[in-house]
C-alpha cells in the first residue's frame, strides 16, 4: 500500500529480497515527472506483521506528529496530453480552461493545508462528476488523485464581465480577444493572480497601460504563442529555449533583437534585453487559439503566431498582486477596461518568476522566485534548529526552515506600503500553518527602520523566541552558502545598492571573511559622498555630481548639468559636514558611471542606471584598452579598493557605449584583482559572490572568467536571487548557526 501522511509518502512493498532492491532504485530513478525525492528511508518488516497483500491506496493520515515532514510542489505549466485533449474537438475538456492531471496544473496556490488533498484545496467545493470521480479513482489513469480535476460540467467556470463588473453575454474566450483587438486593456485572472492584459503591437494601448499602472519605464514582459513566434524579436539558445518551455515556465530574459523595439515599442525601453514568457495555463493557450480562430489539432503551435500580449502584474505600482475577484473589481477599477473571471479561489497569491540564463555554467540566475519554484525546499547539509527569517525592505521574501529543508516563499514585494506588509504577516501565517512548524527563532536583517524587523521583534515577543539580527550583507553571503552547504571558511564579496553596515553607515560594497555565522569586514570599496542622502539613489546625476567633487572638479557640475535645479547647490552639499552622508555602495559608482555618460540622470524605478549602463556596454563592439585604473591598498579598516581613477577616464569619456563598455572591462579586473590580494592575506581561495549588483551579466559572468585565472572558486547564487530576495535564507542560515546545529 501506499499513502500520504505527516512524513511525505509511506510505502509497504512485499517481494523478493532483489525485487525490492529493484523496487527502491527505480522509485527514485523513475520517479514521475514532478516528483521530488529529498531521502528515502526504509526498514525490513517481518513476515508475521504483513497485514494486506492487495495494493491499496490508503487515504490520507495525519496524526499531528511532532516529525510532520509532508510538503506541497509549486504550480506547473500545462503538459502535452492536456494540451492535446484541450485543442480536440471529439474530447470532453475540449476548450476548458481549467483541465489538468496528476503532471500539470496548479498545486501551491490552492493549497489551504497539508496533507495535499482536494478537501484541503480552494477545488474542495467542487464536487466531480462521475465521469471525472472515476478517472480520480481510477490508478490507472493520469488523473488518478489529481486533486484539481474538473472539467466543464462540474469544475470552475470562466466568465467575462465589463467595466462595472456586469457579466457580457456571449463566449467569454472569444469576446475578450475582440477587446484585446480594438485596444482594451483586461484583467485576467490566472494562477497566481490577475495579470494586466494588452496588444503588445498598439503603442498607444501599452502607453495608457503604464498611465494607468503608473509604472513609466519599467519593463514589461511578453507572452508569445510559442517559441517559434518568439525567434524573430529575440535570439534564443538552446538553454534559454529550455527555459522558456519548462514546467516552471518563468519569464526570462532575452536578448533583444532590432525587429524587438519597432514591433512592441515601449515595452523595455533603453534595455537590450526583453522580458518574454510562453503560455502557462490552458486559459493563456486558448486565447491564443482563439486568436488563431480555433484550428483543430495542436500542429497550430508549431507555427508563428502573430497575436503578442502585454503580461504584467495586476496591481498598482509596488502593491502586492490582486487575487481575489471583489479585490479586482475594486482595485483595479481605474485600470482594466474589462475582467476575465473564474470562480477557483487563489488560495496564495503568486508572481510570475523572472530569471536568465547563465550560458557558461549551463544553469539559470533567478531574479524572481515566485511561480514553479515556490515553495520548493532548498536543503541544508544537516538539520537544525527551525527558525523563520523575514528578509529585507525589497523584494522581500520569508524563509521557513524544518529540520534539513528551507522553505523560501514567493516573492512578496517592496515593503513600504501598507499592502505589501500586510501580505508578509498573512505568508507568515500560511507557511507556519501548511508546514505545521513552531519558530525557534526569528531572524531579520539589522536595520531597526525596516517593518520585517519590527515584525520579527513582534514575533519573537508572542512566541517567546529570541530575535537575532543578521548584518545585511552578511545574509548575502551566507544565502549562497546556505544552498551550496557550504561551512568552511569563504571570502564574501558582497556588491549592491545598500544595506545598513555594523558602523551605522551605508554598505554595499564589501570584502569579508565569513565563517559559517559569523563574519568579519575585511575590505571595502572606496566611499562616495552621497549629496541629499537617500535621494542621490534615485537621481544618478547627483552620484556623478559626487565623483566630479571627488576629482576636483566640482566647478563642472553646474556645466554637465544644466537641467538640474540643484547643480548649484550640490558643490556646497558636498564640501560641508552635513547632508551628503558616506557610502561604500557598488550600486551609486554605477549610477555615478551612468550620470556621466549621460545615459540615465533620474530613475523611475529601482537600477534603471545600472541596466541602461550594462545594455549600452553589451552593444559595444570597439576594441578597449586595458587601463588597469584602479588602486588597492591595505588600510586600517582593510583592503580597499578605489575606483576613483577609472572614474577620470569614464568623466572624459564622449562615446556612451563605449565609456558604458570601459567601465564594466575596468570593474571587472578590480574585483579580481581586489578579491586576489585578500585570498593571498588569508590563505582562502573561494569566494561567495552575492548581493543585487551580481544580477549584471557582464559583471558576473566576467569575474568568474578573470577569478578562474587566479585559480579562486567562485559560489554564486542559483537556488535564490543574488540581491534582496535571498536575503532571507542568508539570514536563516546564520540563525541556526547561531542557535547551532
Amino acid at each position: 500500500w501506499v499513502r500520504n501522511d505527516d512524513s511525505g509518502v509511506s510505502i509497504e512493498v512485499e517481494g523478493e529480497p532483489g525485487k525490492l532492491t529493484e523496487f527502491r532504485r527505480r522509485l527514485t530513478d523513475d520517479k514521475p515527472l514532478h516528483a521530488h525525492i529529498d531521502t528515502v528511508n526504509s526498514e525490513e518488516i517481518l513476515p508475521g506483521e504483513i497485514t494486506d497483500r492487495v495494493f491499496d491506496i490508503h487515504e490520507s493520515l495525519y496524526q499531528n506528529k511532532e516529525d510532520f515532514d509532508a510538503a506541497i510542489g509549486p504550480d506547473t505549466a500545462i503538459c502535452p496530453d492536456c494540451i492535446n485533449e484541450l485543442f480536440d474537438p471529439t474530447n470532453r475538456r475540449y476548450r476548458y480552461a481549467f483541465t489538468n492531471c496528476t503532471n500539470c496544473g496548479p498545486r501551491y496556490t490552492i493549497t489551504q493545508q497539508l496533507p495535499y488533498t482536494r478537501a484541503s484545496t480552494s477545488m474542495a467545493g467542487f464536487a466531480q462528476c462521475p465521469p471525472c470521480y472515476n478517472e480520480y479513482t481510477n490508478d490507472f489513469d493520469r488523473r488518478f488523485h489529481a486533486e484539481p480535476n474538473a472539467c466543464h460540467v462540474c469544475g470552475p467556470q470562466l466568465g467575462l464581465h465589463d467595466a462595472n463588473g456586469q457579466t457580457v453575454a456571449g463566449d467569454a474566450l472569444s469576446g475578450t480577444i475582440i477587446r484585446l483587438r480594438r485596444g482594451e486593456i483586461i484583467a485576467i485572472k490566472g494562477l497566481g493572480g490577475f495579470h494586466l492584459v494588452c496588444d503588445a503591437r498598439q503603442p498607444d494601448v501599452v502607453a495608457r497601460l503604464r498611465q494607468r499602472k503608473q509604472r513609466d519605464e519599467k519593463p514589461l514582459a511578453l507572452m508569445f504563442a510559442n517559441a517559434v513566434s518568439v525567434a524573430k524579436y529575440a535570439d534564443i539558445s538552446p538553454a534559454e529555449k529550455r527555459q522558456l518551455m519548462a514546467s516552471a515556465r518563468p519569464i526570462v530574459l532575452l536578448r533583444k533583437r532590432a525587429a524587438c523595439d519597432r514591433a512592441f515599442s515601449g515595452i523595455a525601453p533603453g534595455l537590450a534585453w526583453v522580458g518574454i514568457m510562453l503560455p502557462y495555463t490552458p486559459l493563456h493557450y486558448l486565447l491564443f487559439h482563439e486568436a488563431a480562430s480555433r484550428p483543430v489539432g495542436t500542429s497550430w503551435l508549431e507555427q508563428a503566431q502573430d497575436l503578442v500580449l502585454v503580461m504584467t502584474s495586476a496591481n498598482l505600482g509596488g502593491e502586492p498582486i490582486v487575487s481575489q475577484n471583489d479585490e479586482a473589481l475594486q482595485r483595479l477599477s481605474n485600470m482594466a477596461d474589462a475582467y476575465l473571471l473564474h470562480d477557483r479561489e487563489i488560495t496564495v497569491r503568486c508572481d510570475d518568476s523572472v530569471l536568465r540564463v547563465a550560458e557558461e555554467t549551463r544553469g539559470i540566475q533567478l531574479i524572481r522566485r515566485a511561480r514553479g519554484y515556490a515553495p520548493q525546499a532548498i536543503r541544508f547539509a544537516k538539520p537544525g534548529p527551525n527558525v523563520l527569517a523575514l528578509g529585507g525592505m525589497l523584494k522581500n521574501t520569508l524563509c521557513l526552515t524544518r529540520r534539513q529543508q528551507a522553505f523560501v516563499s514567493q516573492h512578496i514585494g517592496d515593503l513600504d506600503m501598507a499592502s505589501a506588509c500586510l501580505a508578509l504577516e498573512q505568508a507568515v501565517e500560511h507557511m507556519c500553518h501548511i508546514f505545521r512548524v513552531h519558530p525557534q527563532a526569528v531572524a531579520h536583517d539589522a536595520n531597526p527602520d525596516f517593518f520585517s524587523t519590527r515584525l520579527a521583534w513582534q514575533l519573537a515577543e508572542k512566541w517567546d523566541i529570541p530575535a537575532i539580527a543578521v548584518q545585511h550583507h552578511h545574509a548575502h553571503i551566507s544565502a549562497v552558502l546556505a544552498e551550496h552547504r557550504w561551512e568552511m571558511p569563504v571570502l564574501g564579496l558582497a556588491l549592491d545598492g545598500v544595506g545598513l553596515g555594523e558602523d551605522g553607515t551605508a554598505w554595499g560594497g564589501e570584502l569579508m571573511k565569513v565563517s559559517f555565522g559569523q563574519y568579519e569586514r575585511i575590505g571595502h570599496l572606496r566611499t562616495l559622498p552621497l549629496p541629499g542622502g537617500d535621494r542621490a539613489a534615485q537621481e544618478p546625476w547627483r552620484m556623478a555630481a559626487s565623483v566630479l567633487y571627488m576629482l576636483g572638479r566640482e566647478g563642472e557640475i553646474t556645466r554637465r548639468f544644466p537641467a538640474e535645479p540643484g547643480a548649484e547647490q550640490l558643490a556646497k552639499i558636498l564640501s560641508g559636514k552635513s547632508g551628503a552622508p558616506p557610502t561604500s555602495s557598488l550600486g551609486r559608482w554605477f549610477d555615478a558611471a551612468a550620470g556621466l555618460l549621460g545615459l540615465q540622470q533620474r530613475m523611475s524605478y529601482e537600477a534603471q542606471a545600472a541596466m541602461r549602463l550594462e545594455s549600452a556596454a553589451q552593444s559595444n563592439t570597439a576594441t578597449l584598452p586595458l587601463l588597469k585604473s584602479h588602486d588597492i591598498r591595505l588600510e586600517q579598516d582593510g583592503l580597499l579598493l578605489d575606483l576613483l581613477p577609472l572614474m577620470r577616464f569614464i568623466s572624459e569619456e564622449t562615446s556612451p557605449v563605449r565609456g558604458a563598455a570601459i567601465f564594466h572591462a575596468e570593474l571587472v579586473l578590480a574585483l579580481a584583482n581586489w578579491v586576489e590580494r585578500a585570498a593571498q592575506l588569508s590563505d582562502i581561495r573561494v569566494v561567495a559572490c552575492g548581493g543585487g549588483c551580481f544580477l549584471n551579466a557582464i559583471l558576473s559572468q566576467g569575474l568568474r572568467r578573470e577569478l578562474q585565472k587566479r585559480n579562486i572558486a567562485m559560489l554564486e547564487a542559483r537556488a535564490v536571487p543574488p540581491g534582496d530576495g535571498g536575503l532571507s535564507l542568508g539570514q536563516a542560515w546564520v540563525a541556526r548557526a547561531r542557535l547551532g546545529t
